[in-house]
């Protein structure tokens, strides 16, 4: 039996991860956009093909649960529940976005959700996941945390210490990697030895590999693996197998790379994490989540362009911690 055979049989779940995914794909298709007319300074990091990822993982956790994201964060922060206008406001580098403009597309974060903040280092954000699930637990608080980390993170050292301390410590903490094929432009292959998935049982820890473009097959994996963290079975790890249809940021079509052939891109392409989903939904239902998911992403878009932009008097604020919490009974 594989995970969609286990999945309920229920339009409205499907209706609902369908309604996340497709939120995801068409806000990051309006990013691209708005970043080629340059309303977006810089550069961003589409999660364009990755979105059952996030849906499915997501949809599995509590709004008190916690997330750590990466650089290709959107899709994240998005199925945690964060409000789009802000969100692309934030982007947008207006006052009125998430952070207040400060963080932009790799650090944005959405604390009264959970989400404890993108990074752009990579695998900078799994260690947070322990922290907090530490502190929460410290405070008998029973939530759960969802470190998400790309392929390129499972040569970092800081990764493999934070899976033997959350085994060790049995952390209700859910390793995510997001296996898209490459680190920027090196193949995964060609830059992690031996099984990723056999390496993480060794720590001791539940771990399998996961359809990374099968939304309900991402969630069986993730309410499985939250279920035995929130009981106290400690940590496991998902090792989503997925595809970014996009390059690894909006610059690289310039930049004219070939690591990827275009037959390898339409491979993957066949199987649509968004599409997939529409599949298994009545017309009627898909067409209209579509047209409630353009509305919304027109009124974000409306209040992002007249948020206004930060005061530069402003600029040092919010950079330094304003004092300390004095420990309890200290």
């Amino acid at each position: 039996m594989n995970d969609r055979d286990q999945v309920p049989d229920s339009s409205a779940d499907t209706a609902a991860l369908y309604r996340t995914a497709r939120t995801i794909r068409r806000f990051e298709e309006t990013v691209e956009e708005l970043t080629a007319a340059n309303e977006i300074p810089g550069t961003v990091h589409l999660y364009i093909g990755e979105e059952a990822v996030a849906t499915g993982v997501c949809a599995a956790l509590r709004r008190d649960d916690l997330i750590t994201s990466t650089h290709r964060g959107h899709g994240h922060v998005i199925a945690k529940g964060a409000a789009l206008g802000p969100m692309l406001a934030e982007l947008m580098g207006r006052a009125t976005g998430l952070n207040r403009g400060r963080g932009g597309s790799m650090h944005v974060a959405d604390l009264s959700l959970g989400v404890l903040g993108a990074n752009g280092i990579v695998a900078g954000g799994v260690p947070f996941a322990l922290g907090a699930t530490w502190a929460a637990g410290q405070r008998s608080e029973r939530r759960v945390a969802a470190a998400f980390f790309g392929d390129g993170g499972l040569a970092q050292g800081l990764l493999h210490e934070c899976l033997n301390w959350a085994a060790l410590w049995q952390l209700p903490v859910i390793f995510v990697c997001e296996d898209n094929g490459y680190a920027v432009s090196l193949a995964a292959a060609a830059s992690a030895a031996g099984s990723p998935v056999d390496r993480a049982r060794s720590y001791g820890m539940a771990a399998r590999e996961v359809d990374g473009m099968d939304a309900e097959a991402v969630y069986v994996a993730a309410r499985a693996a939250v279920d035995r963290a929130r009981s106290g079975g400690g940590p496991s790890y998902l090792h989503m197998k997925t595809y970014r249809f996009r390059g690894h940021h909006h610059g690289e079509a310039v930049l004219k790379l070939a690591y990827r052939s275009q037959e390898e891109i339409a491979r993957w392409q066949e199987r649509d994490p968004v599409q997939l989903l529409a599949d298994r939904l009545p017309r009627e239902v898909w067409a209209a989540i579509d047209a409630e998911i353009e509305a919304h992403l027109q009124d974000a878009l409306d209040y992002a362009r007249n948020g206004p932009l930060p005061d530069p008097e402003t600029a040092t604020d919010y950079a330094y911690a304003t004092g300390l919490v004095p420990r309890q009974g200290a």
